[in-house]
């Protein structure tokens, strides 16, 4: 058996302001600034207890000046290259940064958020603390005739603590609320109706997640509120202390919270920091998102969406039709040939309202599933026959293979090693020259990636991910291990599920993280 080959994808370039190219976004920004040049002002509203207000107002001002890197840790380098130092948001993004947010709502009460979240009845619990903040926004973004571009919504401890599905209230400070229902009583109820729906409205609040995040993005798709969840800890974690004086909650240093927050911050107030360099033109992604409506039960059916990414890269979400698209045989998703003809069609049309009536030259499907014969025929019809479309499976392949370098440092990221001329394993983790270590808690892993439809050079494909790894706004990295046309799928499917939508079927990315 003749060895496997092993190759190299070189890191890609990121494209900064004046057409500057580095690798690395802090490096970017911190030298020339954003792509886009800079936005005359920044104008974000902020929500939360006066306390939580308190605090975000303090970071607020710390992040308009200058914040020096962390000093070097005990048996570390002197120097590590990972660490920049943040020298201003203003400075950073070329941009103006009021230190005060420009609308605020400073009437969630503690107290009443506290006890909404010690509700035995976990749905009732969650809907009522997400209640304390969406309802007062929703009002007040209403009022305005310019409202916030974004809000921080800035959340106490017991937020994170207890606003999560596996989440546990302690027995003695459980609270009984107004539902009596069960779930199992619910789902009952969607199958026979009563004649006057008195029992359904008490229903209703299990069709909302027991996730606190996921449901306020949920909640204020339909109102189309941009949000940036923060946590006091987060903003002050030297407020929250133990008895020892050490924090209760470890976090990073100050300069690289507030990188990325920044970079959110910028991203979510329509900033674009940075983008790809020398992309092709006319190239157009598409992830494809699903989540099963329940996924302890037989129930089939599951909601689709489709991440699209422009080559400026701007994410656009399309919410698919929910049916029957999980296959339990296989554990994998796929559409019929109708809505994937419908998804896909629906992006095409985006593509040409932004770009002069032109369909896209190329558009690749990303997907953690394969393609079946039905569903890309659909995604055929649904695009111009002048599209190249090519289907790309992009599977997690952890612990499937290891491999090991000598010397101090794992293997380099981008080493791919070549299957057939239709797959390979690729590392989009793993030592990073720029930062001279690799920041991964283990051996890295590769994910696999498979041309599964179409045609188009593999290694056209596996640039191209490489590349998608290093487009995630809400945060500064070097880069993640996914690329963010699958990053965010499980995110975005979680949202969609995680109340009732009624609203706009397309939404910008950036209401989704």
């Amino acid at each position: 058996m003749s060895a496997l080959p092993l190759i190299h994808i070189a890191e890609p370039l990121l494209e900064f302001r004046f057409g500057q190219k580095l690798v690395y976004p802090r490096d970017g920004l911190f030298l020339y600034g954003p792509v886009d040049g800079g936005r005359p002002e920044v104008h974000y509203g902020a929500i939360g207890t006066p306390a939580g207000l308190a605090r975000l107002e303090r970071w607020t001002g710390m992040v308009a000046g200058f914040l020096p890197p962390p000093p070097a840790r005990k048996g570390a380098r002197l120097i590590e290259p990972q660490h920049v130092a943040f020298p201003g948001f203003s400075a950073v993004f070329n941009s103006s940064w009021p230190v005060k947010p420009r609308t605020t709502v400073a009437t969630i009460d503690g107290e009443a958020l506290a006890k909404a979240l010690r509700i035995a009845n976990r749905n009732e619990a969650i809907k009522a603390a997400v209640d304390i903040y969406v309802n007062p926004l929703i009002a007040a973004a209403s009022r305005m005739e310019d409202p916030p571009t974004f809000w921080f919504v800035v959340i106490p401890e017991e937020v994170y603590e207890l606003g999560r599905p596996l989440s546990k209230v302690p027995v003695p400070e459980r609270i009984q609320g107004h539902v009596r229902m069960t779930r199992s009583e619910a789902l009952k109820l969607e199958e026979q109706p009563t004649l006057y729906g008195i029992e359904e409205a008490e229903a209703d609040v299990y069709k909302y997640a027991t996730h606190f995040r996921r449901q306020l993005k949920a909640r204020l798709l339909n109102d189309k509120i941009v949000t940036q969840i923060v946590r006091e800890t987060t903003l002050a974690p030297g407020d929250f202390l133990k008895s020892n004086g050490q924090p209760k909650r470890r976090v990073e240093d100050s300069a690289t919270i507030a990188w990325k927050l920044s970079t959110g911050a910028y991203y979510k107030d329509g900033g674009r920091p940075w983008q790809l360099a020398d992309v092709r033109p006319g190239v157009c992604y598409v992830g494809l998102a699903y989540k099963r409506r329940d996924p302890t039960g037989e129930d089939r059916f599951a909601v689709c969406a489709a991440q699209m990414f422009l080559s400026s890269w701007e994410g656009v979400v399309f919410r698919g039709a929910l049916g029957p698209w999980y296959r339990a045989d296989s554990k994998q998703f796929h559409l019929d040939e109708a809505a994937a003809r419908k998804l896909m069609a629906m992006v095409v049309k985006e593509y040409r309202e932004q770009h002069y009536d032109q369909p896209p030259a190329e558009l690749f499907v990303h997907a953690k599933s394969s393609f079946t014969d039905e569903e890309w025929r659909g995604f055929k019809s649904g695009a111009p026959a002048e599209t190249n479309i090519v289907g790309v499976q992009i599977a997690d392949a952890r612990d499937n293979l290891k491999l090991f370098r000598p010397r101090n440092y794992p293997i380099l990221r981008g080493s791919a090693l070549l299957l057939d001329d239709d797959q390979a394993f690729l590392w989009t983790a793993g030592y990073v020259p720029r930062l001279d270590t690799y920041l991964g808690p283990e051996t890295p892993n590769p994910v696999l990636i498979r041309r599964q439809r179409g045609d188009c050079a593999f290694d056209t494909i596996l640039r191209d991910v490489m590349g998608l790894t290093k487009i995630n706004f809400n945060s500064c990295l070097h880069n993640d291990r996914l690329p963010v046309t699958i990053r965010f799928a499980d995110a975005v499917g979680e949202i969609m599920l995680a109340a009732p939508q009624t609203g706009e079927p397309r939404l910008p990315f950036k209401f989704y993280i």
